[in-house]
């Protein structure tokens, strides 16, 4: 069998989200598709994680096996052909047989983009949030330095979320650059809608309606209903995933 890793850019405006779902069109499922015309096989295609309806890539990874014996420098231009306009492979690799884009990883890095103007932009804007409040980026840095290392991140959490909630974050960055706002995380792995949680709760510190100190507790607290809102999944961009 040869094992194919691939790393993957997407729009995920039009689709309910990465994986494949019974209602809604998923990035996944596009992609099995032109895969499975261009090896003329059934595939089963493993993707590193799950991106949330309307959240976007420009590093997703995702491998699966095959018994045809393809080319794989003839699979990005083959893929790409069946594929729509916003959805590309941007390269295709031969892996070991034991590799699997989502057990192999060893972390993932996320950017969430906030427009932080008084009047919102005509173009661009389902790859960030408008915010037209103005905001203390000093006091959100400060506050994010409570969420670096591992941690039990119960209390930014999808309430669906099942599985163990302790993570380790190994990257938290907060710049601004013009009218943009970037909070870039990099982690071992991520709960659902962790995040975009984490984001709406710093924008409280951000905005003054919530202290350091009060942040530093609700991380502590492991309660989510303490923490700020879960932010609108179009800011949101998978960066790159380690191996």
């Amino acid at each position: 069998m040869n094992n194919i890793k691939l790393v993957i850019e997407y729009d995920g405006t039009n689709y309910v989200g990465w994986q494949q779902q019974k209602n809604g069109i998923t990035i996944h499922g596009k992609l099995t598709k032109a895969i499975e015309k261009v090896v003329h096989e059934e595939v089963t295609l493993h993707g590193s994680g799950r991106t949330d309806a309307g959240t976007h890539a420009v590093g997703q990874v995702a491998n699966f096996q095959i018994e045809s014996k393809i080319p794989v420098y003839n699979l990005v231009k083959a893929i790409n052909s069946y594929l729509p306009k916003d959805i590309v492979v941007r390269s295709a690799k031969k892996v070991p047989e034991k590799f699997h884009s989502r057990y192999s990883a060893k972390s993932k890095t996320y950017c969430y983009t906030i427009l932080n103007s008084k009047i919102r932009d005509a173009i661009g804007g389902d790859y960030c949030l408008h915010y037209s409040v103005p905001l203390d980026i000093e006091k959100m840095q400060k506050a994010s330095k409570a969420l670096m290392g591992k941690h039990d991140f119960s209390a930014f959490k999808s309430k669906s979320e099942v599985l163990s909630s302790v993570r380790t974050i190994m990257k938290l960055e907060i710049k601004k650059k013009g009218k943009f706002l970037t909070f870039t995380i990099e982690a071992d792995g991520f709960l659902y809608k962790m995040v975009r949680s984490i984001v709406g709760t710093l924008l409280e510190v951000g905005k003054g309606k919530m202290t350091i100190t009060e942040f530093k507790k609700i991380v502590k607290s492991r309660t989510r209903e303490k923490a700020g809102n879960t932010v609108a999944a179009s800011g949101l961009c998978l960066l790159k995933v380690k191996y």
